[in-house]
C-alpha cells in the first residue's frame, strides 16, 4: 500500500514539475531550465538531508552520478519536447517508454513476467499509435521531432530509475545529491558553451534579430520562477520515488511513476486549454491503463 501511495504521489508531482519545466522552456533554453531546476532542487535536498541522512559510499556516488547523467539528458529532452507540444500528447509517450525500459532490464536479468505484462505492452503500443498518429482533422498532432525527443527522454528517464534503484539501500539521499550535482554541472557547461559560441558570432544582421526575439525582463522573470518551482517539485518527486523504490520493486514503482502524465495533462487542460481529439483521448486512457497493468506484472 505504501509503495503504491509513494509511487502515485511521486507521479503526480513529477507531472506538475514537467508542466512547469515545459512552460519555462518556452522562454528559456531547456538546458538552462534543467540547470536552474537542479540548483533549486539541491537546496531542497540540503534542507531535508539532516532529517533523512544517508551513507556516503563509492557505490552510492557511482550510481548517483550515472543517474545525474541520464537525468540531465532525459529531463532536457522532456522539457524541450513539452515546449514544442502538445504536452498532453508527448508526456504520455515519454511515460510509456520510461516504464518499458526498467521492465525490459528486469526481464533481461531473469525477472518473471506475468501474461498481463505482455498484454499491457501490446496495449501501450496501440496507445502510442492512437495518441501520436491519429488521422482526424482536428487532432493536435505532434511533430516527428517531438516524438523522437519524447522517446529519447523516456529511455533515459528509465535508465535514471534503474540507477537510483541500484544505489545501496542505506544511501538515503546521497544518490539524489550526486544526481543534482552532476546534472547541474552538465547543464552549466552546456549553457556556458552556448553562451561563448553566441558571443563569437559577428554577424551584424543576426544581433538585432536575436535581441528582438528575446523575452523581456518580465518574461525572463516568469521563466526563472517557473524553473525554480520546477526544481522544487522535481526534488520532492524524486524523494517520493526513492522511498517507493526502497519499499518495493523497481518494476512496480517505475510503472506507477509512468502515470505522471496525469498531472501534466490536468494542468495543460486547465492552464493552456489544450484540446485533444476523441481517438487521442482513448489512446491516453489506454496508455494509463497499460501503466496500471504493468504494475501488476
Amino acid at each position: 500500500m505504501l509503495v503504491t501511495l509513494f509511487g502515485l504521489a511521486g507521479a503526480f508531482v513529477y507531472g506538475a514539475a514537467d508542466f512547469l519545466g515545459g512552460l519555462a522552456s518556452r522562454r528559456l533554453s531547456p538546458f538552462a531550465v534543467t540547470g536552474i531546476a537542479a540548483g533549486s532542487g539541491a537546496v531542497v535536498l540540503v534542507a531535508v538531508y539532516p532529517f533523512v541522512g544517508g551513507n556516503w559510499s563509492a557505490e552510492a556516488v557511482l550510481w548517483g552520478s550515472i543517474s545525474g547523467v541520464s537525468g540531465a539528458i532525459g529531463i532536457s529532452l522532456l522539457y524541450a519536447c513539452l515546449a514544442i507540444g502538445p504536452m498532453s500528447i508527448l508526456s504520455p509517450l515519454t511515460a510509456v517508454i520510461s516504464a518499458i525500459v526498467p521492465l525490459s532490464i528486469g526481464l533481461a536479468r531473469g525477472s518473471a513476467f506475468h501474461p498481463i505484462g505482455y498484454a499491457a505492452l501490446a496495449l501501450a503500443l496501440v496507445a502510442v499509435v492512437l495518441v501520436g498518429f491519429v488521422p482526424e482533422k482536428d487532432a493536435v498532432r505532434p511533430s516527428l521531432r517531438g516524438i523522437l525527443m519524447a522517446i529519447g527522454s523516456g529511455a533515459t528517464i528509465g535508465i535514471f530509475l534503474v540507477a537510483i534503484d541500484a544505489a545501496p539501500a542505506d544511501s538515503g539521499l546521497v544518490p539524489l545529491f550526486l544526481n543534482r550535482a552532476v546534472n547541474g554541472a552538465i547543464m552549466g557547461a552546456v549553457v556556458l558553451a552556448a553562451f561563448l559560441v553566441a558571443r563569437r558570432r559577428s554577424d551584424a544582421m543576426a544581433r538585432p534579430a536575436s535581441a528582438s526575439a528575446r523575452p523581456g525582463a518580465a518574461g525572463l522573470g516568469a521563466a526563472l520562477a517557473l524553473a525554480l518551482a520546477c526544481g522544487v517539485a522535481d526534488a520532492a518527486a524524486n524523494g517520493l520515488i526513492l522511498a517507493g523504490l526502497r519499499l518495493g520493486e523497481l518494476s512496480v514503482t517505475s510503472v506507477l511513476t509512468a502515470l505522471y502524465p496525469a498531472g501534466t495533462i490536468i494542468l495543460a487542460s486547465i492552464v493552456l486549454k489544450e484540446r485533444i481529439a476523441p481517438l487521442q483521448a482513448v489512446g491516453l486512457v489506454l496508455a494509463l491503463a497499460a501503466a496500471a497493468m504493468l504494475s501488476l506484472a
